[in-house]
């Protein structure tokens, strides 16, 4: 990887937290094939028991949260693998078993780091948090100074007579007020302003956040402070990178003090093109420690093999990733009960239906748990990388996952996640018809839901892929304000647990759609197909790069 490369990587950071742009999702044709007798006798195989089972059994404390590479995360997989198994399905892994390893490393932030202003020490969490990319061990000391955006123009230049070298470079995120957001992000403003500073020998870089109820410093905190996983095959990033740090308000306010000027008068004055660099008259001392290990978690893969003699050799993917965030360094567990024990519950549903089912699907069905997911999709990265069956010849992936919706009553309503991409867009519509259930557009296009789970791994490799979400009926606003409040209190929380006010049939329904959908990919003569309307149209198994998230 070369230098250039690895700072357009620093992207992320800036990014990691920012409010991404929409995208609009159309809509397919309805031809509204209604649900044949064998359909419908398969939906009413649909066990409820098994859902209620599995999600009870993987969202136990005894599971520890099946954190990726964590004790908890293989006691999971064996539950998995054992369950596949006394469903008759053969194991599609790695040595004849139904687990496929992927090796991992992990980096936690550890507590003895610390930031000291001037005479202050500022803590880990309440105060500062290390952004990635990790590279190693810090140890750093300079003078601190505020360069407003560090953005560097036609008309401004907040570099302008400062020797950037051995010092520690304080900006506000976010574009100067005379470029809008579409702009920056598109001209990638933010690994310019990085470049720049790393370029000119900065000791580290601090960046002061806009903060708001709907981005708080504290939730920031709350996952930047967390044990990352990455795949062990990722390249290590140099030791040329300085440290990157996020403070609170708080702690900004800090920095300032004694430079003669506020941060709010600081922020004032970096609104203006004339905005010259304040020097903060205070020394900043960085000391990063990590802890760095190595581990093993598994995808656990699981075969149907198809009735039809020439269709076998083709299959349909359901994916579910089983992992959440697992325990933490002070013995949180991370239940993952809606994200998403729902899902692999729903998953097994199918898989149950359709391996004791008296007549089978003519193409084969692969049903994996994915690891890794929570981190980036690493499991399902790894599986259609390194598959273990002919990725040219995987016709589609049926992706389970989300944030429980389901949950909140009988399911009227389903959201499809790139209908409109292939012609899996025309089979949701026409299950959904079928079933008495309306689509609707995505009501919340601003959290990208597309690019955010497992099935974004195979459209990255040319293979057709779909996922859906569940609501009750009644107006959205009732419960998207629902899932907004419980994202804030409960998303990636170990309060994610199993409830007593859960209304069980959603998820029966969404296992439902997804088993007749996949029925209709499993028996049609031919594979579903990109629309020439696709960015994403192209053959499957191929390595070029998905294009850039709009």
């Amino acid at each position: 990887m070369n230098k250039n490369r690895q700072l357009s990587v620093l992207l992320a950071i800036l990014l990691l937290t920012s409010t991404a742009l929409g995208w609009t999702q159309a809509t397919a044709p309805v031809t509204t094939k209604a649900l044949s007798a064998t359909e419908r006798q398969l939906v009413e195989s649909i066990n409820l028991a098994t859902i209620k089972e599995t999600v009870n059994a993987l969202a136990a404390d005894d599971m520890q949260g099946r954190g990726t590479a964590q004790p908890g995360g293989d006691k999971a997989a064996a539950y998995l693998a054992d369950r596949f198994a006394k469903l008759g399905l053969k194991p599609l892994g790695v040595n004849n078993t139904y687990l496929q390893p992927v090796k991992f490393k992990e980096t936690l932030v550890s507590p003895e780091t610390t930031i000291t202003v001037g005479d202050q020490k500022l803590k880990l969490g309440p105060d500062f948090f290390i952004l990635p990319p990790f590279t190693g061990d810090e140890n750093v000391n300079g003078g601190a100074v505020f360069v407003g955006y560090g953005f560097q123009g036609q008309k401004r230049n907040d570099l302008a007579g400062i020797d950037v070298r051995g010092k520690v470079m304080v900006l506000r995120e976010g574009p100067p007020p005379e470029v809008s957001k579409e702009a920056w992000s598109k001209a990638q403003g933010p690994v310019g302003v990085i470049r720049a500073l790393i370029s000119r020998g900065a000791a580290a870089i601090v960046l002061i956040n806009q903060y708001t109820e709907e981005r708080s410093y504290a939730e920031s905190a709350d996952y930047l402070t967390r044990r990352r996983v990455q795949l062990e095959s990722d390249q290590e990033l140099p030791d040329f990178l300085p440290p990157f740090i996020a403070l609170s308000e708080a702690a900004a306010d800090k920095l300032f003090a004694g430079s003669g000027v506020t941060k709010a008068e600081a922020f004032t004055k970096a609104e203006s093109e004339d905005f010259t660099p304040i020097d903060l008259k205070q020394s900043a001392t960085v000391t990063v420690r990590l802890k760095k290990g190595k581990g093993v978690g598994s995808n656990v893969v699981a075969l149907l093999e198809g009735s039809d003699p020439k269709l076998r050799s083709e299959a349909l993917v359901y994916s579910a990733h089983y992992d959440a965030y697992g325990l933490s360094t002070d013995n949180r567990i991370y239940h993952g009960a809606a994200d998403n024990a729902l899902g692999v519950a729903e998953m097994m549903a199918v898989a149950e239906a359709m391996s004791r089912a008296p007549t089978k699907p003519r193409r084969s069905v692969i049903f994996i748990a994915v690891t890794g997911e929570e981190y980036g999709g690493f499991g399902s990265d790894y599986w259609v990388k390194n598959p273990t069956w002919d990725i040219k010849q995987v016709a589609a992936d049926l992706n389970l996952d989300g944030m429980g919706t389901e949950i909140y009553g009988p399911v009227k309503v389903m959201v499809g996640y790139g209908p409109e991409h292939s012609t899996l867009g025309a089979i949701m519509n026409d299950v959904a018809a079928a079933s008495g259930i309306q689509v609707i557009p995505d009501p919340m296009p601003e959290a990208k839901a597309f690019y955010r789970s497992d099935h974004y791994l195979f459209v990255q490799r040319g293979i057709p892929a779909l996922m859906i979400l569940g609501a009750p009926d009644g107006p959205v606003k009732t419960w998207t304000d629902r899932l907004k409040k419980w994202s804030k209190t409960d998303y990636h929380q170990p309060t994610d647990t199993v409830r007593s006010d859960w209304d069980w049939s959603g998820p029966r329904t969404i296992a439902s759609l997804m088993l007749v959908m996949g029925l209709r990919v499993a028996n049609d003569a031919e594979m579903p197909s990109w629309l020439p309307t696709s960015v994403f149209n192209r053959e499957r198994g191929t390595d070029k790069p998905a294009p850039p998230e709009p």
